[in-house]
């Protein structure tokens, strides 16, 4: 059993390691030695993109434990104070990370076999997921580790698209002369207010796990402070429930920018930046119930099962190998990318148990279901 102080200083060790997306790799490598000379995997490496991946043990169920090294930018001091560990990614999504690791480290390898994934670019474009799932990874199932809270599962996440907004207006004229052309900022507030109407309706408002929502998130225009603008860009950022379909949002965003266009004689355009088709694992699966059965072992409640509205690695393993997967880890979301990020030790401590304990409610499960059939 992985005692109090190892693991504590495990993840204290991984906080003080500084990892905004794509610089992953002093994690990666002490990750690496770890797994090799003290935790006893019998493989351990580092792909292309950055990826570390350790495997020990032989033979079904093949589990994959997939947690991501990369924070957002923004050093936090690390500090313990008042039964918290304070650091960038201690919530989102180190502690997850690590105490999966632990975890796989006391899995009996006559069990099943465990493949163990440190990715990059989670916070970024998904390098490091979409690389490994390149691969067809062989696996029946796979666990992600994200603050989802202690007793709590993510079953489902929103999917996404990133789109980028292209609006010409062919010429421009002097600041005092507005008259003479037209603006292409206005153009795409206008083109914006559109979509948003076309696209959420009043449900942006609200949000939910069940409607679209968009945001804009970046706009660039102008040339000088006295000529009216003849281009701008901008992005927007859509999020889409499990019942609808990138192809579905496209469809409405091809239809508004067309007749927007139309309409004024600007030129307008747009590209698919990113996609990501939403996800939902099946509630009545082994890795569902596996999960459930530890954490009423280890906290003695009925998890909630909860649907996200962010996006997550889950949905691009999940929706291209058509397999059994699910979220789950220590921490609060809200903690996430704060200034003030932490994660309650005695949380992290007893979410290593749930995952070990996991971890053989799925073997059992597994092979129960194999005699049976």
């Amino acid at each position: 059993m992985v005692s109090y102080g190892y693991a504590v200083e495990f993840l204290k060790g991984s906080l003080e390691k500084y990892t905004p997306s794509r610089s992953e790799s002093p994690l990666a490598i002490s990750l690496k030695e770890k797994c090799i000379d003290e935790l006893g995997f019998e493989e351990a490496y580092i792909d292309s993109v950055g990826n570390m991946i350790a495997t020990k043990g032989n033979g079904e169920p093949r589990i994959l434990l997939c947690g991501h090294m990369d924070t957002v930018p923004g050093s936090i001091p690390v500090r313990i104070q008042d039964g918290f560990i304070y650091g960038r990614g201690a919530s989102d999504a180190k502690a997850p990370l690590i105490s999966m690791l632990l975890a796989a480290s006391e899995f009996p390898k006559q069990r099943g076999t465990i493949i163990f994934a440190a990715v990059v670019d989670e916070e970024g474009n998904a390098t490091g997921i979409k690389h490994l799932v390149s691969k067809h990874l062989d696996v029946n199932y796979a666990i992600f580790g994200e603050p989802s809270g202690i007793d709590k599962i993510t079953i489902a996440y929103k999917g996404r698209l990133a789109i980028r907004l292209i609006c010409d207006v062919k010429t421009s004229a002097h600041a005092s002369a507005p008259w003479l052309a037209r603006n292409s900022i206005e153009e795409m507030s206008a083109l914006w207010n559109e979509l948003r109407t076309e696209l959420c309706g009043r449900e942006s408002l609200s949000g939910g796990s069940d409607s679209v929502t968009c945001s804009i998130t970046e706009i660039e225009g102008g040339s000088s402070h006295n000529v009216t603008p003849q281009r701008c860009k901008a992005t927007i950022d859509i999020r889409i429930p499990v019942k609808t379909t990138c192809d579905d949002i496209l469809a409405k965003v091809d239809s508004v920018v067309s007749k927007v266009s139309k309409s004024n004689g600007s030129v307008m355009k747009y590209r698919t930046e990113d996609r990501t088709e939403p996800f939902e694992a099946e509630f009545r699966s082994v890795l569902v119930r596996a999960l459930s059965l530890s954490i009423m072992d280890i906290c003695k409640v009925r998890p909630l099962l909860i649907r996200k509205t962010g996006t997550g690695d889950m949905n691009i393993l999940g929706n291209a190998l058509k397999m059994p997967a699910v979220t789950y880890g220590p921490g609060d979301p809200h903690s996430s990318h704060t200034t003030n990020e932490r994660i309650k030790i005695q949380e992290y401590i007893s979410s290593i148990e749930i995952y070990t304990r996991a971890l053989f409610h799925i073997s059992r499960i597994h092979h129960l279901k194999k005699d049976l059939h």
